[in-house]
Parts: structure tokens; sequence; C-alpha cells
């Protein structure tokens, strides 16, 4: 695999392409709200609503404007337990994954265990409909936009197809900084995403369709023929009767991500540089119409730039935004640290991205005052995953505690459930990020009345990553009896010589009612 050099990108060009990113957004969003999720070919050629010069409201940038305002208090490496506080702070919708996911957030599992337990949508599609923030700050380095994108998506999607759309999306999205081939684009996407998973799947549906001559409604049928999920709620009405007689009315529920995001790929190549056409088709596809019409007509913006925008489509909204789904109270004086419009969030996604390219040392790209010659020197294929996305889900069934020297991954296995008198397996894995080794000594803080096997103490000789693999332990943990809800427990990890202690809480809810807990496909 060859490996990108350093690489610059012009700042009136970079600002450029965010801007129209985020006007994108809003043109995408406002078409398509009106017909969202109906199952139906719409027929639609510019908006349909009446506007005022403002967009509609549109919940697919409100979670975005509240990552920027997270970045902005808690810095770059903000970890996905800081966002699951402001995921539980300021986000008010408790529908579907959104609800779930704050429901277990509230009992005290972290993500992805909040996206993953009880949650039937965590195939959905709440999740890439965020994923530009993550490309904007990572300008050309879709590795970096993956590991953000994935470590917001498990909030509320946890394993499920959800996180890999977001994957998907955000680091097709980055590449786009520096590449405008489109089908280069894609298969930078499809790197970062497991090649079995329904995402990566449906899209190869969309692009060997297309590929074989059909017309987009034709694609449209493959599409939800083969990776359709339950239309909204299940609910009949909401499929046309052209698509019952289909039998595109029947679905898994929840079961979103993979058609829409083949529908996202669907409209952007068919459209290739024509707006117009790539926005209308994306919408007119049906299915959630706001959010693939939203990404879409970004991911069009990144790669054109403004003028790829007809202005026809910016002056019926402006460069407002509206949020709907953000509790303002906290945030400033009544909302003041969100932005008002697409130009200060265009100023604001450029101060976080200077930061990241300067302080992250994956970066491999510089913003630079001045138009440079080899803007797109980068060798092909430079910009796909090096390991097929197989480091970022390593750890999809716990979380990952980061401290100074050390990782800490925690595998609930199956779930985060445990019955009175059945032992519970929980595995640990010890990575050691510094370039010394250490023998690290372990002791388990339980509730009374449960026990611990091997032992509740132990020690572990930690090696740096270039003298060895890191250091995984299996525990069996039994409670006598179960009188809560939640349990709670702390694995304490210290280094000998070292003042280093590192705290790793655990949380399991009581399953003795089971089947309470169930894998949904």
């Amino acid at each position: 695999m060859i490996q990108p050099r350093k690489a610059f990108l012009c700042r009136a060009e970079y600002r450029d392409k965010v801007l129209a990113c985020w006007l994108g957004k809003n043109i995408g969003g406002t078409l398509g709200a009106p017909f969202e999720w109906r199952r139906q070919v719409n027929n639609v050629s510019f908006y349909t609503q009446d506007l005022s010069g403002e967009p509609a409201l549109n919940d697919d940038l409100d979670v975005q404007l509240l990552w920027l305002v997270a970045l902005e208090e808690m810095g770059i490496d903000v970890s996905p337990r800081a966002l699951a506080d402001y995921w539980c702070l300021y986000l008010t919708p408790h529908w579907s994954e959104y609800g779930t996911s704050k429901i277990n957030m509230r009992s005290g599992l972290p993500p992805p265990l909040s996206g993953t337990l009880n949650n039937e949508y965590r195939h959905s599609c709440g999740a890439f409909i965020r994923s530009e923030i993550w490309a904007c700050i990572t300008p050309g380095c879709p590795d970096l936009a993956a590991q953000y994108a994935y470590n917001d998506a498990i909030l509320d999607h946890g394993n499920g197809e959800g996180t890999y759309a977001e994957v998907f999306t955000a680091t097709l999205e980055s590449a786009a900084f520096v590449c405008s081939d489109f089908r280069e684009l894609v298969e930078v996407g499809l790197s970062y995403l497991p090649p079995d998973c329904g995402v990566a799947r449906a899209v190869r549906c969309a692009v060997d369709n297309l590929d074989a001559g059909k017309d987009w409604k034709e694609v449209r049928e493959e599409i939800l023929r083969h990776h359709r999920g339950g239309t909204a709620m299940n609910n009949i009405e909401h499929t046309s009767p052209a698509d019952r007689e289909k039998g595109f009315h029947e679905g898994l529920r929840g079961y979103d991500a993979p058609s829409n995001i083949a529908i996202l790929v669907l409209g952007l190549l068919y459209g290739g540089d024509d707006f117009d056409k790539m926005i209308c088709t994306t919408v007119n596809c049906g299915e959630d119409t706001d959010c693939t019409g939203a990404t879409a007509g970004s991911v069009f913006g990144i790669m054109h730039g403004t003028k790829g925008i007809p202005e026809k489509w910016v002056r019926p909204i402006g460069h407002s935004i509206r949020t709907g789904c953000l509790n303002l109270g906290e945030m400033g004086y009544f909302g003041g640290q969100i932005p008002a419009s697409v130009d200060e969030l265009t100023d604001r996604t450029e101060r976080v991205a200077r930061q990241v390219l300067l302080r992250r040392r994956e970066a491999r790209l510089e913003i630079s005052e001045e138009r440079p010659t080899d803007l797109n020197a980068l060798p092909a294929g430079s910009l796909r995953s090096a390991d097929g996305g197989e480091a970022l889900y390593a750890s999809m069934t716990g979380p990952r505690f980061t401290f100074d020297f050390f990782d800490v991954d925690v595998d609930y296995g199956e779930s985060p459930m445990i019955r009175a008198g059945q032992p519970k397996t929980i595995r640990i894995t010890l990575h050691n990020r510094y370039k010394v080794q250490a023998n690290v000594a372990l002791h388990w803080y339980l509730p009374e009345g449960w026990s611990v096997r091997p032992a509740a103490d132990g020690a572990v000789m930690s090696l740096p990553p270039q003298l060895g693999p890191p250091v995984t332990c299996s525990f069996e943990l039994t409670a006598d009896r179960l009188q809560r809800p939640v349990s709670r427990c702390v694995l304490e990890l210290t280094v000998e010589a070292r003042p280093t202690v590192l705290l790793v809480p655990l949380t399991l809810f009581n399953g003795n009612t089971l089947p309470f807990y169930a894998e949904s496909p």
C-alpha cells in the first residue's frame, strides 16, 4: 500500500468547498423534507414548499453543530464518552435510535454499548447524516475522518449498519477535498468497510447496475429489491401502490442505512457534474429523502465548490441555519454558541480543521495561503484504508478507555447482561502505547456478594507495540444475587514504580428476566 505524502490545499479553495458543503446540506435537506420516509418515486425538479428565504428545519445538521461546540469546548481529541454527555444534555429527540441510546446512556452504558443494546434502529440513517463535520475538519485525511465518524456513530448505532454508513460517507467526503473522481471516492469509502456488511453490498448493487446500463428507476428497484428495510413505522400507507405491487412494503423495521446509502451513490453517479440532475434524482428515489438529499448536496459541494451549485438553489433559502432538535438553554445565551449561518459555520470549521491538521500526527495535508502546484498529486489509491478498516472495528463489543500511556478495551461479549448465579465473561485488553514495558497490577472492585475468577488481584507484563502484541485477560464475574436493575464494577490498573492509576468502570444490567435482551438481525 502506497502511503500518501504530505499534500497542500489552498485556503481559499478549502473554505469554498466547506461553504459549498454546508450550502448543499441545506439545499438537499430542504428539497427532500416534504417527502421524507415515503417509499415512492417522486417527481420534483425544485423546492415544493413556501420558503421565506430560510431553509427547512434540518436535524441532519443539528447534531453536527453540537459536535462543533464539543470540539471547541473539549478539544480535537474529544472522546466518545464526552460526546455521549453532550448527547444526553443537548439532543432533544426521543424517537428511534436517539431515544434508545439515551436510555442506555442514562443507565450508565458507554458507547458502543449505548448504541447496540435493545436498539432495532442501529441499522438506520441517523449517523451518516452527521458525517460532514468530521470530513471538513480532516480534509484529505480519510483515516482520521473514519476514526471521528466511528466515535460518533457508535453512540446510537453501536455495532450496526448505521456505523458503517457514517464511516463510508465521512471517508468519502474527506477524500473529496483532494479527489474529484467520484468513482474513486466510492472505492475510498468502501475500503473502510467490511466487504460483507450491508452498506458495502448495497453500494456495489447501485454501482454494478448503473454500469450495466440501467436507468435510475431500474437501479432504484434493484436496491429496494435486495437491500430495503421496512417502511416508516411499518405503515403500508407509506409505500406507493406501485411499490406495494412489487412487495416493497415489507422489510425489517429500522434496516434503512444500506438502501439509503446506495440511493445516495446512485444520485451522485447518475447526476455527474449536473447539480440539478444529481439532487433531484436522489430525492426522486424516495426513502429518507431529506437525509439522502442533504448528504448528496454536501458531497457535491465539497467536490465542486460553490461554483458548482446554481444560484437558483441558494436564493430561496439563503445562508441561515435553522435548528429543531437542540436544547439551547445552556448553549450561551439561549443558543448563542450555535452558528447562525453557513458562513459562520465555515469560519469555525476552518479553525478546528487547522488544529487537527497541525496537531494530529496522522494528518497528511496542510492548508496553505497560496495555491500549490501539487494539490491533487496524491498517488492513486493512497486515500484508501490500509487494513480494510479492521483496526477501526476491533472493539465494537465494548468501549475503549484511553489514558496517557495505555488504552484499555472492555469486551462484554454478546451483551452487558448478567444473571444471578451465572458467570459473565469479560475480556480486558491492555494496549501499551508508549515505548517502555510495564508491569501492570490489576484489582477488581465488585458489589457485595460478587466473585471473580481466576482472581480479584493479579499482574501482567505490558509490552510496547514494537516489542509485542497487547495483552488480553479473561475474567468470569458471578453475582450471587441481583437486587438492582444496574450494577457497577471497577477494574483498577496500577503500574509498579510509577504513579499511574487507571480506573476502568463496568456497567452490567440485571438479566434475570431474560429473554429481555435479544440481538436484532
